[in-house]
């Protein structure tokens, strides 16, 4: 009798582990669909939205523009047409790597031993993208990792090279050089802005990159060598909609209708170096000065450029930061199917006309690797006395910096939305100097359409606007001053002081004019007619041309100056 009940017992017992087993792993099965649920990234297709406008608003803006509040009716929201173009100079955009959350996203992460002094990554095992610190090799087998360096899988265009030759070389004679090391000459010329000529060359031949660029670089004729670095415009659709009206908050939190009650960027001349602009959208009637194709393309207004020109110049049913000032629209994106990217060289080619056309201030809405030709040209263009502004860029907390916003003499701009947080998506860094509306911004798109989009590239537009209304005030107000200005005045938020998110704040552009002192100087172009720098470097040199080193602002309403710890490494 004992030994049967002991029977049972076991029999029991074993029934009962059993039982626990089958529900622990039904429990693990249950947390596993969760773990993966919640780390899978549905894609989403969201058309864009474009308000329906009023038709009663007033078509143009009168002087007092403080005094008019613009309204927008919020109807059916549509998706705007953009045209579908091709080039035959910039290829096809690549497929989006896996370790790209954002497609602008040119970085993945990298762990300490493999970025350099600037937070830029080196060539290395691809360590994956979502900035765990894990290796390359640990990933190896999931799909996530390879052992191709990043540098020449996507972040510059496969098989070209940007070279220095020698000036003295024919067209001839270049193609000559290039046969001799089984390359084509895809292009060449004199780049007064540097004082070099800069040849664009693809490898023929189908040898090895790396056996091309030794042999090509060994030549007497070539002075330095460097990939055709890929460059990509920063927006970033929205994916959710928002409640209010967002077409109109940018507005307000920049204090445009109380700046523009002082100054609306008359007679300042911006250069967007972009993708096409519409310049026949009534938001940029009269806007648009000069057009220049760096890409030697056919396509047509792009929706990115036409609203990078609106955030600036609208003027009809929309408010740009500086209405009245005046665009050299400058097309250096394009690509099939609506896409927009570029390169080091046509980069190269738009900041060369930019400084030879009289532009005051560039608007780079875009952002790319560290790139030694275009840092370069950076600076040459610093030195001819133009403000350079560009988006922060949208690839995130866990990026590297991207350029040409973290080059030290590039005013860098990242993106709040309507309730002052950061754009989840914009980038950090010390190198930021200030912040401006970028998310839900309700711009001009082409064929006389809207759109409503997000980006950095937005709050950079904005912040070059209002830039031209601080040049507006006083001509002759130099670079470094501007910065400071736009600094000193900017309304702090996050942490108390400088951060890595903000800088010194959002732009306030009221403030910022107001702590311009006023010069009754004639701006160069309102006097000659001409768009030529050399007329405003004449200028300048002129008596009676008093050049701000340092506005006088309050010393209680001052934010801190930019110590050099706040500034890169590279400063």
């Amino acid at each position: 009798m004992t030994g049967k009940s002991e029977s049972w017992v076991r029999t029991g017992i074993r029934a009962s582990s059993v039982g626990v087993a089958f529900l622990v792993a039904s429990c693990l099965g249950v947390e596993v669909a969760q773990a993966q649920a919640i780390m899978r990234t549905p894609t989403i297709s969201v058309p864009s939205r474009t308000p329906t406008i009023s038709p009663n608003i007033t078509p143009r803006v009168s002087p007092n523009i403080a005094a008019r509040a613009v309204s927008v009716d919020r109807g059916p929201r549509t998706m705007a047409t953009i045209p579908r173009t091709t080039t035959s100079r910039i290829r096809p955009t690549t497929p989006v790597l896996p370790y790209a959350r954002y497609s602008p996203n040119l970085y993945p992460a990298c762990t300490a031993p493999y970025r350099a002094a600037d937070g830029e990554c080196l060539a290395q095992p691809n360590a994956g993208g979502e900035g765990t610190g894990k290796s390359g090799k640990k990933s190896a087998g999931k799909g996530r990792g390879n052992d191709t360096p990043v540098a020449l899988t996507s972040r510059s265009f496969a098989g070209e090279f940007v070279a220095e030759i020698d000036g003295v070389l024919s067209t001839a004679e270049a193609d000559e050089l290039a046969r001799r090391h089984g390359l084509t000459r895809l292009a060449s010329e004199n780049f007064p802005l540097i004082g070099a000529t800069f040849g664009l060359f693809r490898i023929a031949d189908g040898r090895p990159y790396e056996t091309v660029r030794r042999e090509f670089a060994a030549d007497g004729s070539v002075r330095s060598l460097q990939p055709n670095f890929r460059y990509v415009l920063q927006d970033q659709k929205s994916a959710a909609t928002t409640e209010g009206d967002p077409a109109q908050y940018a507005l307000a939190k920049l204090r445009l209708p109380q700046a523009h009650t002082l100054a609306h960027g008359a007679n300042v001349t911006i250069a967007v170096i972009d993708s096409g602009v519409d310049a026949r959208h009534p938001e940029l009637a009269n806007s648009i000065a000069d057009n220049f194709d760096a890409l030697g393309s056919a396509e047509g207004p792009h929706v990115h450029g036409t609203g990078i020109a609106g955030a600036i110049a609208a003027h009809a049913r929309l408010m740009g930061s500086a209405p009245q000032s005046r665009i050299i629209a400058i097309r250096a994106f394009g690509g099939a199917n609506g896409g927009a990217e570029s390169s080091s060289y046509i980069i190269l080619r738009s900041l060369n006309y930019a400084a030879e056309h009289g532009a005051q201030i560039v608007n780079m809405s875009f952002a790319g690797p560290k790139d030694a030709v275009i840092e370069r040209a950076i600076a040459a263009t610093a030195a001819r006395g133009l403000v350079l502004i560009a988006a922060a860029g949208n690839a995130g907390a866990k990026s590297p910096p991207l350029y040409p916003a973290a080059n030290p003499n590039v005013i860098a701009v990242s993106a709040t939305d309507q309730q002052d947080r950061l754009f989840a998506a914009s980038n950090r860094g010390n190198y930021i100097a200030v912040a401006a509306p970028g998310v839900d911004i309700f711009l001009p798109a082409p064929d006389g359409k809207y759109q409503m989009t997000s980006g950095t590239s937005f709050s950079a537009a904005y912040v070059s606007g209002v830039a031209a209304l601080l040049l507006e005030r006083n001509y002759a107000l130099k670079p470094e001053a501007l910065r400071m200005t736009l600094v000193k005045t900017a309304r702090d938020l996050g942490s108390p002081g400088r951060d890595d998110l903000f800088g010194d704040g959002q732009a306030d552009a009221f403030a910022a004019v107001m702590a311009i002192p006023v010069d009754s100087a004639t701006p160069v172009a309102a006097a000659s007619g001409t768009t030529k720098r050399e007329d405003a470097d004449k200028r300048r040199d002129e008596p009676g041309i008093r050049a701000i080193e340092q506005p006088s602002l309050s010393s209680t309403a001052d934010k801190a100056a930019i110590s050099q710890a706040d500034r890169p490494a590279t400063r």
